[in-house]
């Protein structure tokens, strides 16, 4: 099974940069987005051979998640029990044999603004995941917000109380893992030193000072499952990056 999750910066500018492109080479069986910052109906989507999934930020042009799934689901969800729907920061889509639910986190902002609103957030998410997966396993994607460890980022001593690097995110990253989670892509790789997202500003993805913000979790019991967890780094039309699985279920 391959899945795919991309913090597009806005499906709309990204469709001009090379969007679909990417996913008709990739055509995987799940393509999850974040930052959609569309309502449902603004553009139409291209005839391809997927049920799409939307959750849409009430603010225009802001937030929003979208799943892309070759397989219709038992269940959908959006949200964490009711809560977060408001700014589309979640949808859990339900299989015979494991969850999938794909994440847009809350950035805790210059002068980290959100960070209370941030901490509340990982934990109803965290207790959210540990609840799915004492029914079944658990796959989670998206935008984390959080470069977990100093490998995950270029610049980690100037970088500590800033928005995505404070010591509480990353605390909360680990109180997460803890619980029974993997980071694919740090549990294949515990050494890589690779980014998937880069400020638009200094010539950072240029320069490649850039951060890993981006992941693929899974639940404890899928680890013997993994095949490989890619960054696609070659491919623009974001600040972000896209990310990859390849897992047997």
């Amino acid at each position: 099974m391959k899945l795919i999750s991309w913090n597009v910066n806005g499906l709309r500018a990204c469709i001009t940069k090379g969007f679909y492109d990417f996913l008709e080479k990739e055509m995987p069986d799940f393509f999850c987005i974040q930052e959609s910052k569309m309502q449902k109906g603004q553009i139409v989507m291209k005839d391809l051979p997927y049920y799409v999934f939307y959750n849409d930020a009430e603010k225009k042009g802001y937030s929003g998640t979208m799943i892309f799934s070759k397989e219709q689901p038992i269940n959908v969800f959006y949200g964490i029990n009711d809560k977060y729907s408001d700014e589309g920061r979640l949808i859990t889509l339900e299989f015979e044999k494991f969850y999938l639910v794909t994440v847009y986190s809350p950035n805790s902002k210059e002068e980290l603004k959100r960070l209370d609103y941030r901490m509340v957030f990982e934990n109803d998410l965290r207790t959210y995941l540990t609840d799915l997966k004492t029914k079944k396993s658990v796959i989670v994607c998206g935008d984390l917000n959080v470069a977990h460890e100093e490998i995950d980022i270029k610049n980690p001593k100037t970088n500590q109380r800033n928005a995505g690097f404070t010591i509480e995110e990353r605390n909360k990253m680990t109180e997460l893992l803890d619980s029974g989670f993997i980071d694919t892509f740090r549990y294949l790789y515990p050494t890589t030193i690779t980014y998937s997202w880069w400020s638009y500003r200094f010539n950072a993805r240029e320069n490649n000072a850039g951060w890993r913000i981006d992941y693929f979790l899974v639940s404890n019991d899928l680890k013997d499952n993994l095949i490989d967890s890619k960054i696609y780094t070659q491919i623009f039309g974001s600040d972000h990056c896209p990310i990859g699985l390849e897992i047997e279920i």
